[in-house]
This record gives C-alpha cells, structure tokens and sequence, in this order.
C-alpha cells in the first residue's frame, strides 16, 4: 500500500491522475457522493435547527467499506473531489464517513488534470471549505422542505394519481415555459407586405450580376399594389453611397451556460448530453473543469493560446485579450472551458470528439484579430414617386478569427418575420452615384409576424442564467426533473401550410399571385403538458413567493453569501421555512380541488356538455357530467393535444374511437387509441401506427397491409426443441422469442441474417443463463427467488425484496433456500409488504367496455 491515498469523485479521474502522481500515491474513487439524506421522512431534524440526517445508501455501503480499508492501511489521507460546492460536499462527507478531521485533512483542488497543475495542487493543499459545505448543505435541505411540503399538497389538491412532486428551482423553470406556451396560444398573427426589387449591374470584369434593393413595409394588400403601380415607367438611379469598415469580435470563451447553449445550436445536443461528454473530456486530461460561470483564462492559459494562434495563423492573426465576467458571484478564480493544452486539435474519443473541437475553436477564436468587414449602403431612387430602396453589401476584407469559428445565434434574436438566415450580407457590384440601373422585377411580399419561439433546453438555461436562477451545476439536473416528472416535454411539431400573396411589377406590368409557404415545424423545443400548467397555476395562485423569479434568484444569492461565510446556513433556512409553513397550512385549510376544467360547447347528439380536463390518469375529454342516473363518456388526449387548446370538433372526434372496420381472415379489425399510441387490432394482435399516422384516417386497405407486415414479421425463423423461434426490434434493441422467453442478440451478429447455428448458439446460452438465475420460482404466485448481483433476493411480481434472515438471525445458504417453503418466502414478503397478499373486502364494478363504432367509410 502507497502511503498516501488520495479518493477522487470517479474511476476516470483516478486513472488519470494515478498515471501523473506514480507510485507514491493510489489514487481511490468514491464515485460521487456517498451519504445523502434519509428517504424515510424528510431526513431533516425540524426541531434541531433543520440538522440533516445523513444515511450511507445500500449501494453505496461496499464502497464505504473499501475506503475505510484503504484508508486504514495508508499513512495519510488526501481529498480531491471537484472543485465546486457539490466536491466541497463530498469531501466533508468523507471525513464524516472515514474518522478524518476536515480541518487537518489535505484537500487539493485544480481546474484542470495535468502534471503541472496536479502537482502544483500537491504542492498547495488545503483543508475543507465549511462555507461551501454548508451551501451546499443549505441547497439541499431547502429543496428538501419544499419538496417535502409541498408534494402533499398536491395529491390533496390537484385531480391526479398521487405521484406529483414540486420543487424550488424546478417549479420555476416549468412556469417560464408554461408562460411562453400561452404567449404563443394568444398571439394574433398580422401581416405586412415588405418591398423587393431585383437589379443587374456589371462588376470589376464587366460581367453582368444581380442584386437585391429594400423598400419599406405596407400594412395592407392595397397600399402594397398601389406602390407597385405607381413605379411603372419609372427610371432607377443610384441617389447616394455610404461606405463604412467595420469589425465584428470574438465571443468570450465557454462557461457552462454557453456550452450548453452552442452545443444544442451547432451539434443538436440535449444539456445532459453536453455535460456528461464535457465531464468525460476533464477526467481524461483533455479540457478544464467544466462546471463554471467564469470566463476568466490564466496566464499560462493565454501563453499557450497566443504560441498556437501565431505558430497556425501567422502574427497577424492574434489579439491579446482579457474577459471578465459580468456575474459578480462568479468566481473569478475559477477559469473558462479551455482545453488543457492548446497543440491538441482533437481527441481519440469518438464520442467526445465534437464537442473537444468546438471548445478548442472557441479558445482559439477569443484571442484572435477581430474581422474586418466593409459594408456598403446605396439608395436608389424611383423617378415616378421619387421614393427610395436600399441596396446594402458586405465585403470582408479580413477574416480574422472568422477563420477558425463563428457563434450561432438563438431563434429568439433572429427576426420576428422570416426564418433563420445568414447574418452575412449580398455582394454588390462597384456603383457610382448616378448610376441608371436596369429593374428586373419588383414584389412585394406578404410577411407574417411571429411570436417567440418555444424554448429549447439551452435558451432555457440561458433565461434561467439572466434570471439569476440555478448555478452552473444545477442547469442539468433541473430540465432532467421536469422532463422526468412529466410536467414538460421535449418533442418536435410539424410544420403547416400556408398562404401568402405576392404582387409582382415586371415589364410595366403589376400582377397578384398566392403562393404558400410551409411555417411552423420546430424541432426538440420544450413543450408544456397539460399536467404541468395545472400545477404550474395551482402554484402561483397559493405559493407565489416560490414561483417568483426575483424570490428564487434571491435565494441562490443568499446560497452565495454562506458560501463567502458572510450567512449562517440554519438561519437563511428559518427566514424562508417560517412564512412558506404558514403558505403550506393555508393552502391545505382554504384551497379548493383543481381539475383544471375547460368547457368546450355541447355534444350534438345528446346535448351534454363536453368538458375537457385533468383526469386520474391524465388529460381527457368527458361528455356529460356525472350523476346518480348516468356515468359520463370519456376519451383521452392524443400526444399534442392540449386541454387549453383543443377544440369541441377535436374533442368529438375523439370519441369516433374504437371504430371498427369489418373482418379480415374471418378476425375482426379496429382502429384505437391506446396508452401508447393508435393502433390496430386485429384478433388479438395489436399493430401500432407509424409515428404521424392519424386512427381516424385509416381504412380497411390500410389495415391489411399493417397486418401483413406483422405477420411477415412474426413469421418463424427457425425452429428450436420443435417450437418456433421469431425476431423483433424492442426498447433495448433487437431481440429473438422463444418459448415466451426473450433473447437478446448482441451487436456481433448480424440480426438480418441468422443461421440456425447462430439461433441455436443464442438460446443455449440463454436457456443456460436462466437456469442459474432461479433458486426457487413459484410462476403462479408470481414469486422467485433468484440470484443477483449481491446475493439472493425475492422477486416478488416486478420488485426486488431483501430475504429474511433464520430465526438464529443468520443468513439462509443456497441449498436452504432451495429448499424453502413458498408460504415462509410469502412471510418474508409479508414483512416487507403488509398488505402484499390481502384481497380487498369488495371491488368496484368495472366499467362497461364501448363497443367498437363501426366504419362508416366506403369500402373499395
């Protein structure tokens, strides 16, 4: 054993560094943190100043215990978690854990995994940052709280399955999204009529090119033919020319926010997605830590950017430049996203390897020389009404660090009237004042406003960072919770057809034609579900200091001030708990049950109400309204569909399901909607429609073929102990059936193409797995006991149960348990799970299943 032990967060850092130290050191990981708070209750002594009460979780006991091992056999012990609140953390709960005082234990911190800063940090340990602990520690437990109180509050007062849970940071992020959905729901579109006209001129080789000219905007149709009109026989003239240099700079090199942004515009990446590539590029050396709010570089940092920029580029090409960041609790010791050493263009790992290169571009581009550009202005006068266009051009004239990477802009700064389009301006031929020129054609264009575009997980980070909500390590984490509590969705939506009109002015002739445009389609963006604007509201409405920005932004700087030791950590948790308990109280006492009700017209048919709303099991629609004699209809939202959105003629359509369509193989077919999407059914087998495929446009030539294409691809593809063998595709990729067993067909194969040696050799060894996976197992209780990963366990329908001990209170051997009685392992289960085997005293009547309408379509 080394005698020094050094316990880093993961395997990759361990490795990594333990190559750096040699063999006076080994390098130990604890694989993040090791104790968190207790699950039963709220893991918080209320009465005792809100002390935490920390458990050591089952998985991580094995480690715990290794730790201490390791730790007993070395002479000293050296902390090096990450370098933020959430490392401080860990750190401390080291000590706790291994008997080490935190304020004698060596703690080293460093931005980046190379030997100098390694061994720098070596050189310069220091002890546990309580501050930061006890921020972090103040994050925690406030969370806690108000998940904790607030969670019951709405199983109690919201109309849903009793699974809802609330949150501090997470609740906001949800109103900013939920906020600009019904921004976008209430927009009024208006349209205006923008001028263009089309020239030719002769560049410097006489060559004849073309340029497009500006004029203004017409809010009506009539104004913009009446302008049009009034250029007929006009003469074109160039009135005036304005040349201007400009320059375009650099942005800052990353910090965390602005990582995730540009790596959603550039690479199309999720936040997660981001930050665990960025995760796995610092532990292996390649970038600076990649949690931080900084923009700060070292000096080493600049010396070794500037020797790469001028050894690649030439002098001309660097420009020394300092960035400071605006945010004053950032902390400025901290540097930007770098990479470690600037010579290193790219990386081995595939993965990873985009993202590096975006990092080094993005470095590479902040120390260079600005662009220079040369953009010129022409007004072009019109004889006939002597009105004005404008022709603008821009010529570079040197690129700068345009040479290595330019910054991608977000669909919120781009125009309110026309997609996306390069900032990059036309190319104008050399125009002298006076100039005549030759009109080719002259529109105007029907353009339509636009509201602000939904969020995608980036231009969320980014408001929540402008808000002052959420630090650098929170961004993640937050947008998983909301998307995983099904309060947000992250989908894409199609685009529609549109109409515009066109005047068009050619040969002195002025012509209108409608064209149409398809507008609309967006892709990954952040939507609202139905479930969460209801909690969102239900939120606002009783606990308006949670859902307020300015409250929530506050909260994080008072996390910053018991971070620079300026709060006491208890005290910043008694100024907020006192006044939300009375919110909580309140709340329970005087709110009223939401549904989340909407009415929508009545039913034609039967003249009831038709009501759409939140239900047990989620968004729905019902006709009718519950009373003694009668039960309502209902019917289920289709994905996309949105309570506040969804119309009476939408909602009737819904109950058009199921809708039979007649016989095929003398098996009935219908068309439905189910928990995961429309499908066919056709006896019983159930055909799931291609992804866009609407149930109520399907008919019975298009039932066939899905049938068909089931059936080829249910057929046998070979035959195993004389029972059939098929192949499917599934969640966890592609798999063969067998005897209602499932087999797994790893990558080595080729799945298209296997032979029966190959089907044999897969089920062999599944048959062989299966055998060894069973102690015991009693099918029709649905009961198991069964070999795992740490030892034996019960399997008892879909959970996991720990097995009793013998009444001597020692563990039960293998051949004891194979032996043991199915009514003692019911005893085991029963322990656990008081109510596992108790039949309820009576069982609702269930509901009368509809019958399948039938199709009222004409059959071909």
């Amino acid at each position: 054993m080394s005698k020094n032990l050094l316990i880093v967060e993961s395997p990759a850092k361990a490795k990594t560094i333990e190559k750096i130290l040699g063999k006076n050191f080994e390098v130990k990981s604890c694989y993040g943190h090791i104790r968190d708070l207790e699950k039963a209750g709220m893991g918080i002594d209320m009465e005792k100043n809100y002390k935490p009460r920390y458990i050591v979780p089952e998985e991580k006991q094995k480690v715990v215990k290794d730790l201490k091992a390791w730790a007993k056999k070395a002479d000293e012990v050296w902390l090096a978690t990450d370098e933020d609140r959430e490392g401080e953390a860990i750190s401390w709960h080291l000590c706790e854990v291994l008997g080490l005082n935190p304020k004698a234990t060596k703690r080293i911190v460093f931005h980046e995994i190379t030997k100098p800063a390694i061994q720098d940090a070596i050189q310069n340990p220091r002890t546990v940052d309580m501050n930061l602990v006890n921020a972090q520690q103040a994050r925690r437990v406030l969370d806690r709280i108000v998940g904790f109180e607030l969670s019951p509050v709405l199983w109690r007062k919201i109309s849903m399955r009793n699974n809802l849970s609330a949150g501090r940071v997470q609740s906001v992020a949800v109103r900013l999204i939920a906020e600009r959905e019904r921004e976008i729901n209430a927009f009024e579109t208006q349209s205006n009529f923008r001028i263009e006209a089309w020239f030719t001129g002769k560049d410097s080789n006489d060559k004849s090119i073309s340029f497009k000219a500006e004029g203004g905007k017409y809010s009506s149709s009539e104004d913009a033919e009446s302008f049009l009109k009034s250029c007929i026989g006009a003469r074109y003239q160039v009135s005036d020319i304005q040349v201007k240099p400009a320059k375009r700079s650099p942005a800052p090199p990353f910090t965390t926010s602005t990582l995730q942004q540009e790596a959603s515009r550039k690479l199309g990446y999720g936040v997660s997605r981001t930050m665990l590539l960025a995760q796995r590029l610092y532990e292996n050396g390649h970038i600076t830590y990649m949690r931080t709010d900084s923009v700060n570089l070292s000096n080493t940092a600049l010396g070794d950017i500037t020797r790469t920029v001028k050894g690649m580029y030439g002098e001309q090409y660097h420009q020394f430049r300092k960035y400071k960041t605006k945010n004053q609790s950032a902390q400025e010791a901290h540097e930007a996203i770098r990479p470690t050493f600037m010579n290193h263009t790219t990386v081995n790992d595939a993965d990873a390897k985009k993202l590096y290169e975006l990092i080094w571009k993005r470095t590479m581009a902040c120390q260079m020389a600005d662009a220079e550009l040369e953009r010129t202005t022409a007004k072009i006068n019109i004889s006939t009404n002597h009105e004005e266009l404008t022709a603008q051009g821009e010529v570079l004239k040197f690129d700068g660090f345009l040479k290595v990477y330019r910054e991608d802009r977000d669909d919120d700064e781009l125009s309110d009237e026309r997609p996306s389009t390069s900032s990059e301006e036309g190319m104008l031929p050399p125009l002298i004042v006076g100039q005549p020129l030759t009109l080719k054609e002259m529109k105007a264009i029907e353009r339509f406003t636009r509201p602000q575009p939904r969020y995608t997980e980036a231009s969320l980070v980014k408001k929540l960072e402008e808000l002052g909500i959420g630090r650098p390590s929170t961004y993640a984490p937050t947008i998983s919770t909301i998307l995983k509590r099904g309060y947000v969705e992250k989908r894409d939506k199609e685009s529609v057809k549109r109409d515009y009109r066109v005047f068009i002015l050619e040969k002195d002739h002025v012509k209108k034609i409608v064209d149409h445009e398809n507008t609309g389609a967006e892709k990954s963006k952040l939507f609202p579900t139905d479930l969460g604007l209801v909690v969102t509201d239900f939120l606002k409405q009783y606990f308006d200091d949670i859902m307020d920005y300015g409250f929530t932004a506050r909260i994080e700087e008072e996390f910053d001030e018991v971070a620079e030791g300026k709060m006491k950590w208890n005290q910043m948790i008694d100024d907020f708990y006192n006044p939300f308990k009375k919110d909580v109280e309140k709340t329970i006492e005087t709110a009223e049950r939401v549904k989340g009700e909407r009415e929508l017209g009545m039913d034609p048919i039967s003249g009831k109400p038709v009501i759409a709303r939140m239900g047990r099991f989620g968004p729905m629609v019902q006709i009718g309204i519950a009373d003694e004699n009668e039960k309502p209809h209902f019917a289920a939202l289709k994905k996309g569909q949105s309570i506040e959105t969804i119309t009476l003629e939408e909602a009737l359509d819904l109950f058009k399901l199921p809708l039979t369509l007649g016989e095929y193989e003398a098996q009935e077919v219908y068309v439905n909607m189910g928990r995961f999407g429309p499908y066919v059914k056709w006896g019983e087998d159930f055909i799931s429609l291609p992804r866009g495929e609407d149930p109520l446009e399907v008919d019975m030539e298009r039932a066939i073929e899905l049938i068909s294409q089931k059936k080829e691809a249910d057929a046998p593809i070979a035959m195993y102990d004389g029972k059939p063998v098929t192949r499917g595709k599934g969640r966890f990729g592609p798999y063969l059936k067998w005897n209602d067993m499932f087999i797994n067909v790893p990558r080595r194969y080729n799945f298209d193409a296997l032979n029966q040696k190959e089907v044999n050799e897969l089920i062999e060894a599944k048959v062989k797995k299966e055998a060894n996976r069973y102690i015991q197992h009693w099918p029709d209780e649905k009961i198991s006991i069964e070999n795992g990963r740490w030892g034996a366990f019960i399997r008892f329908g879909k959970k996991m149960l720990k097995l009793g001990k013998k009444p001597d209170d020692t563990k039960y051997t293998t051949e004891e348990l194979s032996s043991i009685s199915v009514d003692e392992v019911k005893k085991m289960i029963e322990a656990q799970m008081p109510d596992a085997f108790t039949k309820k005293a009576a069982k609702k009547a269930a509901g009368k299943k509809a019958a399948p309408k039938t199709s009222k379509k004409k059959k071909k």
